[in-house]
């Protein structure tokens, strides 16, 4: 029999006689039902072995050439839905014996992992996700310019050089392999990001419950309702594994320093002292939700160790007022503008309002997800008293990124920001909802005796919730794969006119949904004519062709004015409420006819002009009309 856990999650004496006198069980004391044709090795691979086949079977017939409005989810035959089931079946039968070893979970988790995040890296011959290839273009700057460079060099894009972390590693990981940049791996980055999340998670579900169903479960939970995309190749998922890394050690060594302990104590803390130091050099937000994290533990005396919290503290305040300083100035007074106001952070912003069937569909899904995760884990707070005591330092983390949301907007992406942080705390939760109803902790005074063995719907239905949130996942998650994906001819296309453009050029293009949008920043200006005010968008829709080439004429040899558009920007526009395809077809339309426009590149995905070099048009007043485009910074 598992022992249960003590407050710092180590095991004590619970023996099996004490079920019958009134005391709470442990999960591992619940009678199993008889599935003795599942108990050996063979029967326990089956599933398993079927699932991964007939997954491998599907990915290879998976035709992403024409994606439709619910993005991969529509071009998935059904073998591979039909290994989902199966792989979440296995996984249940498995997980509901106790004494099962935990590697048969381990297997079905990683599994799991395998079909959530390895499809579309197999799937798709080119990375997904502009930001992804934006991240890209910041590595290649390091490389090429050797070190970091500020805002009087780069404009925004210096935001990146003053929280570098990721990108020297991954600069250094280039240069180390010898592959040509890091889009050559970043496809398989969800895989690996997703995969350092789970000794984290296994160690900090473990400081509060040794019974494997719990651990199990929770960890499944977590994975199928992470579907906000943030383990994209971007520090945001470094950071949230080396940010669980550091909870899960802060949870674990909990206990109040003593005069024996004290040393041991201050060689953990030195230890963690890179894990922290990585985490503030390489993301904005995670180290305020980590320091926010230990406050709440140090406060409510469920970590009473305070030189982690004051280590991490000064660790942050010193690269705030030196390396990061010159954005902080000028980013400090709209944080202060915002802070407070709750209903403006929850806000998306324009153009991330779902558009058409699918989007809609979509965004529902993924709001049902979430919505049914942290309803079971508010029902196992207030079902599971036991539990709700034991872990009130989860249940405490999973509330502390709710104050996230009257800091800030953060990009108009708090909201999925708070979702990603309140998880690990929620899925715990939430996995004590599906489980069977008994206590699953130490064993405490005033029980009502041994449960006994469920049956019927009691244990089809929570099986059935399982399978029915794993299977939410997938359009959660690769739903919107039509805007995310960027074929080979249109990273060709657009590699096209990066390679030939001058220093000093400008590439214009309706959105930044594109491969390589942010390609030779340091050389090459980019304007993105959605993002700019409503105003000049109607302008350009009366004129496009002379509203573009007036926006396009201040650039000086040797420079070149390209105006571009691709399948990723008329995707985007579409399915995210901006300018429709019919639309964004109108203004090429324009473009083409014009004399002021001449083409130099095309194919199936797109197709690029370039603005001849004349005098720059006159408005009906006889003047420049550089000044129509108020408020445009290319």
């Amino acid at each position: 029999m598992h022992q249960p856990a003590t407050d710092a999650g180590r095991p004590v004496a619970a023996p099996h006689h004490q079920a019958g006198n009134g005391s709470a069980m442990d999960l591992a004391d619940l009678p199993v039902a008889d599935h003795t044709r599942w108990t050996g090795p063979l029967g326990l691979a089956a599933p398993l072995v079927g699932a991964l086949a007939l997954w491998a079977y599907a990915v290879a017939r998976t035709d992403t050439s024409r994606l439709g409005d619910f993005g991969l989810v529509g071009a998935l035959p059904a073998a591979f839905w039909i290994a989902l089931a199966l792989l979440t079946a296995g996984f249940w039968i498995c997980v509901r014996d106790p004494m099962r070893a935990g590697r048969w979970s381990l297997a079905y988790t990683v599994g799991l992992i395998v079909l959530e995040r390895a499809t579309q890296a197999l799937v798709y011959p080119t990375p997904l996700y502009s930001w992804a290839w934006k991240h890209d273009a910041v590595i290649e700057h390091l490389l090429t310019a050797g070190g970091m460079q500020r805002g009087d060099q780069l404009g925004d894009m210096a935001v990146y050089d003053q929280w570098p972390g990721f990108f020297a590693a991954q600069a250094a990981l280039v240069r180390l392999t010898g592959v040509e940049n890091a889009a050559m791996y970043m496809a398989w980055w969800p895989l690996l990001s997703s995969l350092l999340l789970l000794a984290p998670l296994l160690l900090i579900y473990r400081t509060f419950t040794q019974d494997r169903r719990l651990i199990w479960t929770a960890v499944w939970l977590f994975y199928v309702a992470n579907w906000v995309g943030q383990d994209y190749f971007s520090p945001q998922s470094l950071a949230l594994a080396l940010y669980l890394g550091v909870i899960a050690i802060a949870l674990r060594r909990g206990e109040r320093p003593t005069r024996g302990r004290r040393s041991r104590q201050a060689l953990w803390t030195a230890l963690l002292i890179p894990l922290i130091t990585a985490i503030v050099i390489s993301h904005q937000l995670t180290p305020v939700m980590l320091v926010a994290s230990l406050a709440v533990l140090c406060v409510t005396r469920r970590y009473r160790d305070w030189t982690l919290l004051v280590t991490l503290l000064l660790v942050f305040l010193a690269w705030n007022l030196t390396a990061s300083l010159p954005f902080l100035r000028e980013a400090v007074p709209e944080m202060v503008s915002s802070f407070g106001d709750v209903n403006h952070n929850l806000q998306t912003g324009y153009g991330s309002t779902p558009t058409g069937t699918g989007p809609v569909i979509v965004s529902w899904v993924s709001r049902l997800l979430s919505a049914s995760v942290l309803l079971l884990a508010l029902i196992g707070v207030l079902r599971r008293r036991v539990l709700r005591h034991r872990a009130r330092p989860l249940l405490l983390l999973g509330a502390v990124p709710l104050l996230m949301l009257v800091a800030n907007d953060y990009g108009s992406e708090m909201i999925f920001r708070v979702l990603l942080f309140m998880l690990p705390g929620a899925c715990f939760f939430a996995a004590s909802a599906l489980l069977p109803d008994v206590r699953p902790l130490a064993a405490e005074p005033g029980g009502h005796g041994a449960p006994q063995p469920v049956s019927g719907l009691r244990a089809v239905l929570p099986g059935a919730a399982l399978l029915a949130l794993t299977a939410a996942f997938v359009p959660s998650y690769s739903g919107k794969d039509r805007l995310s994906y960027f074929p080979p001819q249109e990273v060709a296309l657009v590699r096209q006119v990066i390679d030939q453009a001058p220093k000093g050029s400008l590439v214009v293009a309706a959105h930044r949904n594109y491969p390589l949008a942010y390609a030779s920043y340091w050389n090459v200006q980019h304007y993105w004519f959605l993002d700019d005010a409503k105003s000049h968008v109607e302008e350009i829709l009366r004129d496009p062709a002379a509203t573009l080439a007036r926006d396009m004429a201040s650039v000086e040899p040797p420079g070149r004015a390209y105006f571009l558009l691709t399948q990723g920007q008329i995707a985007n526009s579409e399915m995210n409420g901006m300018l429709t395809g019919d639309q964004l077809r109108s203004i090429r339309k324009s473009v083409a006819a014009s004399p002021l426009f001449q083409q130099v590149g095309r194919n199936s995905a797109g197709v690029v002009y370039e603005l001849k070099r004349t005098e720059a048009p006159k408005d009906a007043e006889g003047t420049e009309g550089t000044d129509s485009s108020a408020g445009r910074t290319p």
